[in-house]
């Protein structure tokens, strides 16, 4: 994969934010989450320190089987996969890989399954663009109370045990 495959677009919430919309926007269009990586939890769990960095796996059987079908070597690459990171400026940032030029690189420049490809590109162009653009008013309001009133674990009670 080369630096090209990949798209890149600034999202206007946060990374926990831009996460959450991510979700909702492949659950509205009927499609399958296979898993979801947290990365800095990860890091965190093993003593180190990672900016917000987590990735959804998500797609639909349909779409990718006849894919995979023409070169198994796609299921390294398929299902889908959004990362949503924060950058060093402090930016969320949601990255995936060009499903076009995905298939272009694995079954060539005149594949039969481009069109598929294609329609893949555009769907999943149209989840970033949702997630990543303008906050509603709600979720404006809710940002400004996590902000005000970070969530903390609650504090343990002495129940006399």
């Amino acid at each position: 994969m080369n630096e090209s495959d990949l798209i890149t677009r600034e999202s206007q919430a946060g990374p926990r934010r831009t996460m959450t919309r991510l979700v909702a926007a492949v659950g509205a269009r009927g499609l399958k989450v296979f898993g979801r990586v947290d990365h800095a939890a990860g890091a965190e769990a093993a003593g180190m320190n990672l900016r917000p960095t987590e990735l959804l796996v998500f797609g639909d059987p349909r779409a990718g089987t006849p894919l995979i079908d023409a070169d198994q070597r796609l299921g390294i690459d398929l299902p889908l996969k959004v990362l949503v990171w924060l950058d060093e400026q402090g930016r969320t940032q949601v990255t995936y890989v060009d499903p076009v030029a995905l298939i272009r690189r694995r079954l060539g420049l005149d594949s039969a399954l481009e069109a598929q490809a294609r329609r893949m590109a555009e769907g999943l162009a149209a989840i970033v663009a949702e997630v990543s653009g303008p906050l509603t008013q709600d979720e404006r309001l809710d940002e400004a109370v996590e902000e005000t009133f970070p969530a903390s674990d609650p504090p343990e009670l002495d129940l006399g045990r």
